[in-house]
């Protein structure tokens, strides 16, 4: 993956700052093949000072080239994407393809507003051609039961903090049994040993597979770890 971000940095009315990161996916040509290169460009702004969900984290190109390297696995795919922030996953799945969901939390509306931000930087427009929502993990809310079928959950960095990880699994298990044979895939970066989902997974009734990472992005002359920032990041897939 290529990263670029632009040497501007742009000043908020609320005193924030604002930098444009542009991310690269593209795929290289096999040799002797007339096939050519797969690219695709997403800009994402990012507001430095406003809060967590603003920034784009290691786990986000992590799961991104992930989904980039199954991307014609995508097309026509009903994927929801939890707790999106600036979305870049989930973006670049609406960008090969998919029917995609974005969402986060219900009761932050700057945050649910900078996720159509992010859509319209990247010529989606939310209702249109991808859709933006605002949950709460934990609780079953309208906009919970108003969700379509759903192929894959996605997400990047979700578990952050233990205090929300069984609100995560609950909703995860809803609606795992609302759409048999959907799978919840995310990355995940690991910030202490003890932290654990083992014992909500048997609670919950789901299975915890671990996705192999150390070939994503080889195909196209890729370094997963140059983005990882030097954190252990983890890929994994959560089933019924």
């Amino acid at each position: 993956m290529r990263f670029e971000m632009t040497s501007g940095r742009f000043q908020m009315s609320d005193g924030s700052s604002e930098h444009l990161k542009k991310f690269v996916f593209s795929s290289k040509p096999r040799v002797n093949s007339n096939t050519p290169e797969e690219k695709v460009e997403i800009i994402i702004p990012e507001l430095l000072q406003a809060g967590y969900s603003f920034y784009t984290w290691p786990c986000a190109p992590v799961l991104g080239w992930f989904l980039w390297e199954r991307r014609h696995d995508l097309v026509d795919k009903r994927i929801l994407e939890i707790g999106s922030g600036t979305a870049l996953p989930g973006i670049l799945a609406a960008k090969c393809g998919a029917q995609v969901t974005l969402s986060d939390s219900c009761i932050l509306p700057k945050s649910l507003a900078h996720i159509e931000r992010c859509c319209r930087a990247n010529n989606l427009i939310p209702g249109q051609d991808i859709d933006v929502l605002g949950i709460s993990w934990g609780l079953l809310l309208n906009s919970v039961f108003s969700l379509g079928p759903i192929d894959f959950i996605i997400g990047a960095d979700c578990f952050y903090d233990p205090s929300v990880f069984e609100d995560i699994l609950v909703t995860i298990s809803f609606l795992l049994d609302q759409n048999p044979g959907a799978k919840f895939i995310f990355s995940y970066q690991e910030r202490s040993t003890d932290w654990s989902i083992e014992a909500l997974l048997k609670k919950w009734d789901l299975r915890c597979f671990s996705i192999n990472s150390e070939n994503i992005g080889k195909v196209s002359g890729v370094n997963i770890h140059d983005f990882m920032g030097g954190h252990t990041i983890h890929l994994l897939e959560i089933t019924r």
